[in-house]
């Protein structure tokens, strides 16, 4: 066997340089070193030793370590050839929290056009180049974990709009929510969602405000302190149709003592918000004000309603708001976030009680809402829901001039004065009606304000 020695092999012509022929074996020795300091393809593969710790572009034929202590995004080849393959493993045992993601740099991976991530510690994946119809796919025989792909939610329903990374989905009407992909953990799988109902409708002649419809409400991640009235997780939305229903607002009752209209139920899912309580009547005894998702606020000496009916965990809404005497006003309907107020003694009506600011959650509000309709003071945008109705004032023989306020959330107000009525809870707020006024032209009560459902979900990084 004859022996050659030399330190470099060039090519004579070209750039290319043949060892051997067609079914020789090139063999080497034990303890000799194969080094791979460029690309390699037929030969297997050769790790890089390096740890990686930051954000890179993987080589074609090698491994990688990544040093899970923070997320990683690797960066796979620009313009791969078929057959190129590489590894990466998560060597810290990490990559549940802090997730590597293999960036696809414009190929596909597993026939999408998506990334895919490792999200199991300490493990590992082997892809391999398979063309351009699927991209990169995994070739994982002997490593605990394969990439994961990131799948979003897909769906459809209702008036869709973008914020950030956010498609939220807004219904002002009945309709249907359709799911086409589930996602999964890696992208999204849960959505956010805000349900209200309809508000109850204020009471005739010194009446009470009408109840705040039911406010459910979940996040994914909760910002901030976490509210009471948040459940946290989202709700999991398996790829089917959902019909979303929107609850209409309370009636008004013209008879003297009778409680007023209650809201109608707002349903997405498992998710139910019952419809805000009427409010009670004026009479000599009045009538008692209907319970709900909030309670209706007394009228005459009627008990009040009352809220989180049924119950629900977190609550949905608050106790309507008694009556003091027989020349006080009505009391206010309860709201989201608290009870109506009590109807004061000087014949004023009681005003509603708050709703719930959803913006930490949801951002601006899907549509302008307002806190007041006193035409005095003007709209006032805001980004609260289910706010309770005011309580019809006594007067004006007895109180002239005065206004019982609505809360934030859409809560219509009581007014003074006829033949002047209160105001409507405000359309797709879930806000109570305002109550009539009472004294020489008593007046009947407003209706209550239509729900809204509202869903958000992540659909990209």
């Amino acid at each position: 066997m004859s022996t050659v020695k030399v330190n470099k092999i060039t090519p004579r012509t070209s750039n290319s340089i043949q060892l051997g022929e067609s079914g020789d074996t090139l063999t080497i020795p034990s303890g000799a070193t194969l080094q791979n300091c460029g690309t390699a393809t037929g030969f297997g593969l050769s790790f890089c030793t390096t740890v990686k710790t930051s954000p890179f572009t993987a080589t074609a034929g090698k491994g990688f370590f990544i040093n899970t202590g923070s997320a990683v995004t690797v960066t796979l080849p620009a313009s791969p050839s078929t057959g190129d393959e590489l590894i990466v493993i998560d060597s810290t045992g990490n990559a549940s929290s802090n997730n590597i993601t293999l960036g696809r740099n414009g190929s596909k991976i597993k026939g999408q056009c998506i990334d895919a991530k490792i999200n199991v510690d300490r493990g590992g994946v082997r892809i391999v180049y398979s063309g351009s119809s699927q991209g990169w796919v995994t070739a994982t025989a002997a490593n605990d974990a394969t990439a994961s792909q990131i799948q979003y939610v897909t769906a459809t329903g209702g008036t869709v709009t973008t914020c950030g990374d956010f498609k939220i989905h807004t219904f002002t009407s009945s309709d249907n929510f359709v799911v086409s992909c589930a996602g999964n953990a890696c992208g999204s799988n849960k959505v956010d969602y805000l349900v209200v109902a309809g508000g109850g409708a204020g009471g005739r002649d010194t009446g009470g405000g009408g109840g705040a419809g039911g406010l459910r409400i979940g996040a994914v991640t909760v910002p901030g302190p976490s509210s009471p009235l948040v459940a946290p997780g989202g709700l999991a939305v398996p790829a089917q149709t959902y019909p979303i229903t929107i609850g209409a607002g309370g009636a008004i009752n013209c008879s003297p003592c009778a409680a007023a209209g209650s809201g109608a139920n707002s349903v997405f899912s498992s998710i139910t918000s019952a419809g805000g309580g009427g409010a009670g009547g004026q009479g000599n005894t009045g009538t008692a004000a209907a319970s709900g998702g909030s309670g209706g606020g007394a009228g005459g000496s009627g008990a009040v309603g009352s809220g989180n009916t049924p119950p629900v965990s977190p609550p949905q809404g608050n106790d309507g708001g008694a009556k003091t005497s027989g020349t006080a006003g009505g009391g206010g309907g309860g709201g989201a976030t608290a009870a109506g107020s009590v109807g004061g003694a000087s014949c004023r009506g009681g005003p509603g009680g708050s709703g719930l600011d959803v913006s930490p959650i949801f951002g601006s509000a899907p549509q302008p809402f307002y806190q007041t309709n006193v035409p005095t003071a003007g709209p006032t945008a805001c980004g609260s829901f289910a706010g309770g109705g005011g309580g019809g004032p006594r007067g004006p023989a007895f109180a002239p001039g005065h206004v019982s306020s609505g809360a934030a959330g859409g809560g219509g107000d009581g007014r003074q004065n006829g033949p002047e009525s209160g105001f409507e809870g405000v359309a797709n707020s879930g806000g109570g009606g305002g109550a009539g006024p009472g004294g020489a032209s008593p007046q009947v009560g407003t209706t209550g304000g239509s729900g809204i459902v509202v869903i958000r979900y992540k659909f990209q990084n």
